[in-house]
């Protein structure tokens, strides 16, 4: 069986910026429609906000506009869930299509997120005081009904990361059960350079959402005879290396679903019984066919509670998933921050694709690409620590997108330093940045290990 990524020649446009002025309370509740604000979460340097609208009356709201200031030296960033125009300091967000009609004593929500300590000021509703009282000064535990519903764990991110006993800065590499023209390797055999090991990949069953996973025939004939007993063991002795590994789902061809909550029940079981059967570390999420934020983050949450916080939660999303809050990916790594390890955006297999300037479309391959793309991510609210740059490992591994392992250690100083950039630079720096990953480890071994010997020694030399 053979893997490949999938090819995607788009340009989606996803964030506008703007800049706002001084603040002042919110007028008292009254009945009728209001406009409540609150920040969900603060990072300091930032915060992600929501305005929760209320139709407080006897009849229904047919269309909304939401409008307010916001002090110097807080910028607008990314939103979502609503339409938004600018116009000097001051921000107007519209109803979508689809959220735009608010039944009496119903409410719908939007977000987005800003830089800056600020807060939203002279707030209008239709041209009228928005009301609802003050700023609460505790966010809510669950995020706006149009995002993924909360399972009882806080959306808000930890300062820090959830304790997964990988390094500060750390490689991933996937590893293939199946058999193609890269080489061909039994778990144990993997090169010591790779710090999480990503076995690709689970596959569908009959039940929806459910997964399986076993030692892949055309695999077991390559190396001369691999079973699943043989795996097992391989888990373990890789692990007693202080290497992690865990289970890919998806991958290009996968056709996993999970699309309500019963099959995201399916999901969580399946995964958890194949963890306690092998051995694995956590789970990544690698669907290019098909994501629903909401019910995939149910069951995670799931299988997390069930696991425990040592858990690792990883996922491989396509550039064109990335662009914006509002497309499923993006959402689902927002929406389990507080539990989610990293995200391994795939930098390749793309054409040209808009960096968080949100003024040029930056060509794959290059260090501009790689940088622009992860600061879109990590401007948007993902931590340093859970944005990392996926790209191949070399000829064979992608249809294009392929760099020189020494352009991936460009972009990674340039991100964590703000040196070795290109002609795009970040607005701030990241010493957090978390690493790299490749499409594969059997790619990587078939063109020498260029990229794990040159990558992985450079990822210590980072902040």
């Amino acid at each position: 069986m053979r893997r490949r990524r999938s090819l995607v020649l788009s340009v989606v446009a996803g964030l506008v910026a703007a800049v706002g002025v001084a603040w002042g309370a919110l007028p008292a509740y009254a009945a009728g429609p209001t406009a409540t604000f609150v920040k969900t979460s603060d990072w300091g340097s930032g915060w992600e906000g929501k305005y929760t609208i209320t139709n407080g009356g006897t009849s229904a709201i047919n269309g909304w506009s939401v409008a307010f200031d916001l002090p110097a030296g807080t910028t607008m960033g990314s939103y979502w869930d609503a339409l938004l125009t600018s116009s000097g300091q001051r921000h107007t967000f519209t109803n979508r299509s689809w959220n735009g009609s608010i039944a009496p004593g119903a409410s719908v929500s939007f977000g987005f997120l800003a830089t800056g300590s600020g807060t939203p000021a002279n707030c209008t509703l239709n041209g009228a005081a928005c009301g609802g009282g003050s700023t609460p000064t505790t966010p809510p535990a669950t995020r706006p009904p149009t995002t993924p519903p909360s399972t009882g764990t806080p959306t808000t991110p930890p300062t820090n990361p959830p304790a997964t006993g990988l390094p500060k800065h750390f490689l991933t590499g996937y590893w293939h059960n199946f058999d193609n023209p890269a080489v061909e390797l039994r778990l144990r055999d993997v090169p010591a350079e790779y710090d999480l090991i990503a076995v690709a990949f689970a596959e569908a069953t009959s039940t929806p959402g459910a997964v399986t996973f076993g030692i892949d025939p055309g695999l077991s004939a390559s190396v001369g005879g691999y079973t699943n007993a043989d795996f097992t063991a391989d888990v373990r002795t890789v692990k007693a290396r202080g290497k992690k590994v865990i289970l890919s789902v998806g991958g290009e061809t996968g056709r996993v679903a999970v699309n309500d909550a019963a099959s995201a029940t399916n999901f969580s079981n399946s995964v958890y019984s194949l963890i306690q059967q092998y051995g694995f570390d956590g789970v990544d999420i690698d669907l290019e066919n098909g994501l629903n934020p909401t019910y995939m983050a149910q069951a995670l949450r799931s299988l997390r509670s069930r696991v425990g916080s040592g858990l690792i939660i990883t996922m491989a999303p396509q550039t064109i998933d990335m662009q914006s809050p509002s497309v499923s990916y993006f959402k689902l790594a927002l929406d389990i921050r507080d539990i989610l390890t990293v995200v391994h955006t795939q930098f390749y297999n793309s054409g040209s694709m808009l960096g968080c300037d949100q003024s040029f479309a930056y060509s794959q391959g290059t260090v501009n690409f790689m940088t622009a793309l992860a600061c879109l991510q990590l401007e948007a609210g993902l931590r340093p620590d859970q944005v990392a740059l996926g790209l191949p490992a070399g000829p064979g591994a992608a249809g294009g997108g392929i760099v020189a392992p020494s352009l991936v250690n460009q972009a990674l100083d340039c991100l964590a330093r703000g040196t070795s950039c290109g002609s795009f630079r970040p607005p701030r720096t990241y010493p957090g940045i978390r690493g790299a990953m490749t499409w594969s480890i059997n790619w990587d071994v078939a063109n020498g290990n260029s990229f794990a010997r040159t990558v992985r020694p450079h990822l210590n030399t980072l902040p």
